[in-house]
């Protein structure tokens, strides 16, 4: 397969941006088509921008007025002389009035048909036309009926717990379980909030909830002349809220007889539709006993290429983009189904600029430092960004994906998880440290896994680690020799402090720096002053020792001699961690709050975000209201300790 066939796609424009444009652009280069790149004033400065052989401006920030205004897509596309466009992901991706508008202005859309988006866009239609398919799907209840009594006796007719979902959601928006008919009205109540906040659509299905569910999917690619193949499947199991953090491929556990069901059923769900290109059609699975062929059923189909994506190209050795583009140019399949092999074993974790101990609330800000670990033969990283680099908060906050490939899935495990640990980024907070926590988590690598793996072990694997000891020695050695100006350290300089001095041995430093609210201390030796873990000074003479996927960030002690363990006790100010538009405040002031307890509901990034209060206390003040927009670093909410 070298270049394209006699009615080639010459110009593609990427209706996209970040990592996916990046990866659009490098398949699309090797096969000689040249590339457009639609931009917003957040991203003039972004590397796909860079790295297109066009690039137009469309708008402003807000995706709004920029990514999902397909008349101004359209607009750059017929300015640039682009015969076809590619959506990536999101955005427009699975708009089928825009699909249908790219065809309408002569141009090749890179995708399905506008029907089979339609068909798969709203999850009770693409349930019922799967069960009349004979695809076997959730049970559950998919009526037009949305009435919150009729909602609520349906659910008690399923049986507790009951699973909430967005009919036009994607992504786990829109999405809240119902664990008896206690929290139904207000579960129902922010499923609908949130779905009519990201979709316009506040609709909602009811499914019956799986205690022990397992995310399958199934890549499946067909052509214009009707012919289907997968791509076998993959594993998203590990979740948190429904946003799926490390992909693998193939589903642990899989066998012979469970893959010819679950590819058999994509395969069907795609014939039902009609469907031309990549989609994913995806499944979920009662894993209590195991993956069972009876026990999986129809989940939803995406209309697209997935996220998750290289995987299955790691284990194949196939580029899907470019299968992609063949298709839309009219070509037949490349491949036959038992022309498909699959060798070794894939997993993809998602970097994402995000403070795990933190409730995961995105990060946003200039990437000062950032280094990721070299990509080889095993390891593939594919990132949107580059140092000096902003986050904001106008778009996803990912920054990369690690893809790691070897042998055994143990092999891709211990491969993905040392990658994860080699991230270097500062200052905005990433989830590095986070995934490796769960790549090395020994349930895991056992393969013993389901959608509630992380929720379950979430305050281990999310809490900031405390550095180890010999982090602690890196730092206070490298404050020595900061001071010292690369000399050898006296033992009577101000960072030593005078008890180091010693006649009759080796000088030994007890240096003590600060961490955070907490006093730490390290004896050093003169030989013990390693300095070659990587570190980072700040302009504000704070230091970063980058160590196991976290940055630890160290002061000056206000007195360098160890003298013990201090703290300094935490405040009860409540504050946002990231712009947005304030849902609600719960409580009066005066009103007593537990540790943990929700207070302050924030809408960023069109998810809600919980913020609890601190410890026991009581509610002293409440700064905001619902409806006001608030900027990161506000005061939102205060709580007063509870005296013991």
């Amino acid at each position: 397969m070298t270049g394209l066939p006699p009615r080639p796609i010459r110009r593609l424009l990427i209706a996209n941006r970040g990592e996916i444009a990046r990866r659009v652009i490098r398949t699309a280069r090797r096969l000689g088509v040249e590339t457009v790149a639609v931009f917003s004033d957040a991203d003039r400065h972004a590397p796909f921008v860079r790295e297109a052989d066009q690039a137009m401006r469309l708008g402003p920030a807000p995706a709004r007025e920029s990514y999902l205004d397909a008349a101004k897509v359209l607009a750059a596309a017929k300015a640039s002389g682009a015969d076809a466009i590619h959506p990536g992901y999101g955005f427009l991706s699975e708009n089928a009035e825009f699909a249908e508008a790219v065809a309408g202005a002569g141009l090749t859309w890179v995708g399905p048909p506008a029907a089979a988006i339609r068909s798969m866009g709203l999850k009770d239609a693409a349930k019922a036309l799967m069960a009349k398919a004979g695809v076997p799907v959730t049970p559950g209840y998919l009526g037009q009926e949305q009435a919150a009594a009729r909602l609520a006796d349906e659910a008690a007719k399923i049986g507790y717990p009951v699973l909430i979902k967005a009919v036009a959601g994607g992504g786990g928006k829109g999405m809240r379980l119902a664990e008896s008919k206690d929290d139904f009205a207000e579960a129902l109540a922010g499923a609908r909030r949130e779905a009519a906040a990201a979709f316009g659509d506040d609709r909602v299905l009811l499914e019956t909830y799986v205690r022990r569910p397992r995310h399958i999917e199934v890549q499946i690619f067909a052509d214009q002349f009707g012919e289907v193949v997968h791509l076998f499947e993959r594993d998203c199991s590990l979740q948190r809220r429904r946003q799926k953090v490390i992909e693998e491929a193939p589903a642990p556990g899989m066998n012979a007889a469970v893959r010819r069901a679950v590819t058999g059923a994509a395969i069907e769900a795609a014939r039902a539709v009609g469907y031309v290109g990549a989609g994913t059609v995806e499944f979920i699975a009662d894993a209590s006993e195991g993956l069972r062929a009876d026990r999986i059923w129809f989940m939803e189909m995406n209309t697209r290429l997935q996220v998750e994506h290289p995987v299955t190209e790691m284990i194949t050795g196939l580029d899907l983009v470019e299968w992609q583009l063949r298709i839309a140019a009219g070509e037949p399949l490349p491949l036959k189904q038992d022309e498909i092999r699959a060798e070794g074993w894939a997993m993809e974790a998602r970097l994402y600029a995000e403070s795990p101990s933190g409730g995961f609330l995105p990060s946003t800000g200039t990437m000062e430092h950032f280094e990721l670990p070299t990509a080889d033969g095993f390891l593939r990283i594919d990132s949107g960004v580059e140092r000096g680099g902003e986050i904001t908060a106008d778009y996803d906050p990912m920054i990369a994906k690690l893809v790691a490939h070897a042998p055994t899935r143990a092999g891709a495990a211990g491969r993905l998880a040392e990658a994860c640990r080699q991230v270097e980024i500062w200052p905005v907070k990433c989830n590095a440290g986070f995934l490796a926590r769960c790549l090395g988590e020994s349930d895991f690598i056992a393969g013993k896994i389901d959608t509630g793996f992380i929720e379950t072990r979430l305050p281990a694997l999310a809490a900031d680690p405390e550095p180890s000891p010999a982090v602690v020695a890196t730092a206070a050695a490298s404050f020595i020799a900061l001071d010292d100006v690369g000399d050898e350290p006296s033992p009577w300089s101000s960072s030593a402090g005078a008890a180091a001095f010693r006649l009759n041995a080796p000088a030994k430093l007890d240096v003590r720096v600060a961490y955070g609210e907490a006093i730490l201390g390290a004896s050093l030796l003169d030989a013990d002053a390693d300095l070659s873990a990587r570190q980072l000074a700040t302009p504000e003479g704070r230091l970063v020792i980058f160590a196991d996927g976290q940055a630890f960030v160290f002061d000056r002690a206000a007195s360098a001699f160890h003298g013990g363990a201090d703290t300094v006790a935490v405040d009860g100010r409540i504050i946002a961690p990231m712009p947005g538009r304030i849902v609600s405040v719960g409580g009066k002031v005066g009103a007593s709050v537990k540790a943990g307890q929700g207070v302050v509901v924030l809408e960023a990034m069109k998810m809600e975000h919980t913020l609890t209060a601190p410890f026991d206390g009581t509610l002293a003040q409440r700064a905001v209201a619902a409806g006001d927009q608030v900027s990161e670093g506000q005061v939102l909410a205060v709580v007063e300790r509870t005296k013991a």
